[in-house]
């Protein structure tokens, strides 16, 4: 019904922020990644829009990109995953980490996002598995095992998501797991 919102931003508080177009404030609830891409309040906003009807509530979800938008609108249609929970996910892992921790079906990416279980990571994998992944900005090249090994290991070893995934791009292809982790090691110590 409302597909996109433009106008001035009048308020940020988050995860919600007003937009005024043509003097009708529209409240709409953003994941944080889009409220960190959002420019000051007084300035032009252009948000694409997902309308939610409930029975109790009419809610606007904004986002900065039609990738965000498409990706939650993938989460809503699973079982158990209402738009506040999609929101959370966006808000925790960029749509390219997400496709990333379902092409390398990685549920310890997910549960740290608060709301999300372990059942419920491991539900989002499998019915996101084939819809998201390789194909929606994951690294060019397939994930191996090893390469989810490695990234696991990084991870454990105190790197955040985002480094680990930046070293794993930097290693050959078939490297092994013990290799891998002493090259992704020395390229993250530069």
């Amino acid at each position: 019904m409302i597909g996109k919102l433009t106008g001035i931003l009048a308020e940020r508080n988050p995860p919600q922020v007003v937009v005024d177009c043509n003097g009708v404030g529209y409240e709409v609830d953003v994941p944080m990644s889009t409220f960190y891409n959002l420019p000051s309040t007084g300035e032009r906003v252009s948000l694409l829009t997902h309308f939610v009807v409930r029975e109790d509530a009419q809610v606007l979800y904004g986002f900065g990109s039609a990738d965000e938008r498409a990706t939650f609108r993938q989460l809503i249609k699973i079982s158990g995953v209402g738009p506040r929970m999609a929101l959370g996910v966006l808000s925790g892992l960029s749509v390219a980490e997400l496709a990333q921790a379902i092409t390398l079906q990685d549920a310890g990416r997910l549960v740290k996002i608060p709301g999300i279980g372990k059942k419920t990571a491991e539900r989002l994998l499998l019915e996101l598995k084939g819809k998201m992944g390789a194909d929606i900005g994951a690294p060019a090249h397939a994930a191996t095992d090893a390469q989810a090994d490695i990234l696991q290991a990084l991870v454990a070893l105190g790197y955040s998501d985002k480094e680990a995934a930046a070293s794993l791009k930097a290693l050959p292809k078939d490297v092994a797991v013990g290799e891998g982790i002493k090259l992704a090691l020395k390229a993250l110590a530069k």
